[in-house]
Parts: structure tokens; sequence; C-alpha cells
């Protein structure tokens, strides 16, 4: 099966792409390095030319309510008029659990593109997943004398482990919303990334922060772990970390 990943050069895009090839699909990578610009629809008809299915893992690196909701709304509109021209069959999108009970700048965007995606005119399924793992690297990996870290519970999730579950989703039939996806356990940001630290040999201290404002307050008091019952990941942040 032909497979576009729009974002298929992004952290969970590239898990993705491998997924897609181990399981023996074609994937098609929608990204500027090759040769598409989901912003402006350039490259877009001719990359979706024979593609059956559209894995959306695209990103924008903003906090930014405006500059989220804006490019959501160019990209992921955009996408979803060229797969219906093209006659894509199924569209899945990577979302985030939680983003409609914490009014974080960049979570108004992601709620933009979920509203896309199900006005749409292609059949759809909406993945939401828990933090990933790799969060807490991301968050160490920032420079300064100390490393600031949002109070956060958490219920991380392997990356990889969600590429598998997007592939899965993808190769079966639209579901909507489909159940979200978290880790196997609950965990404090703060402490997750002091551990990370620990095992990397890092010395820097760790200053947990509320985010301000009622997000932050959301955030710190567990509004970004699922609501209800869905599958759960495996793969510990312990066992992550140790994985090195």
């Amino acid at each position: 099966m032909r497979i576009a990943v729009a974002g298929g050069t992004g952290w969970v895009g590239r898990l993705v792409v491998e997924a897609l090839a181990s399981a023996g699909h074609e994937p098609r990578v929608l990204a500027r390095s090759a040769g598409v610009d989901l912003t402006t629809g350039r490259g877009l008809d001719a990359a979706l030319d024979g593609v059956e299915r559209v894995i959306d893992a695209s990103n924008v690196t903003s906090m930014s309510r405006a500059k989220s909701v804006a490019f959501f709304e160019a990209a992921t509109g955009g996408l979803l008029r060229a797969e219906e021209a093209a006659g894509v069959g199924h569209h899945v999108v990577l979302s985030i659990v939680g983003i409609d009970r914490v009014g974080y700048g960049y979570y108004q965007g992601k709620l933009r593109q979920e509203e896309l995606v199900r006005r749409g005119g292609v059949p759809y399924t909406v993945l939401r997943t828990t933090q990933f793992h790799e969060f807490a690297a991301q968050m160490l990996a920032r420079g300064g004398p100390l490393v600031v870290a949002p109070r956060m519970r958490c219920s991380p999730v392997s990356a990889r482990e969600v590429a598998d579950e997007l592939v899965r989703l993808a190769t079966g039939d639209p579901a909507g919303d489909a159940p979200e996806l978290a880790g196997p356990e609950v965990r404090e940001m703060s402490a997750m990334i002091r551990q990370l630290q620990r095992a990397r040999g890092g010395r820097r201290p760790v200053l947990p922060l509320t985010l301000p404002g009622a997000a932050g307050r959301a955030m710190a008091s567990g509004a970004l772990l699922p609501a209800g019952e869905g599958p759960r990941g495996t793969q510990t942040f312990d066992a992550w970390v140790a994985a090195g």
C-alpha cells in the first residue's frame, strides 16, 4: 500500500516511515526536503499521485497560539484539499491527549487541526496520544545554567509504539476518534528530567516551574492524562532511559 507521511522527516514521522517500510508498504515522505511544502502546497499534488492513505505527523515549533493556528490551517487545510482531489481514502492525524482541557497556545492549533480533519471530505482517524518519553530529553537539551522543568503530570509513551499504532490505524478502516493512546504509568515531568540527566551524567540544577495561568495549573493537576480507558504502551520511562 502506498502511504504518504506528512512530516515524514520529523521526530515521529521518521519512525512512521520505518514502520511502514518494515511492514511492506511504500512510504512517501511529504516534507520540504522531499520537494513538498505543506504550507504553500508546492509539490503536493504530484506527491499524492497514487497514494491511498495519508498519515499526518506534521508539526510546528511554536508556543504561540497565532502561529500554531496559522500553520495547521495552512498545512492541514491544503493537505486535505489535495487528498480529496487525489482520491485518498483515509487520513490519519496524530494529536495530543487533553488539548481540549488545557488552554495552551500550541494546543489551540492542534484543536484547529482536528476540527479541519473532522469537517473535511476525506474519511479520517484522529489518534490522540500522551507525551513521548523523548519530551524529557527535549527539555534537557535546552541550554543554560539550569534546566527549567514544567510541572506536568503525564503518562509518557514510546514514540516508536505511537508510530506503530499510526501505521495500524492507517492500514485499517477510518475510525473517527480512535481510543487515546497513553503510556503504562503516570509520572511527573520534572522527576523524569532529573532521572534522565542523572543517567546521562549531567549536573545542572532542575527547576520545576508551574507554567503561568490556568493552562499551567491544568498541566500540573493532570489535565494531560487520558480521561478514560484505552490502549496503553508497554515501554516504561525507566526502560527507555536504560535503553540509552
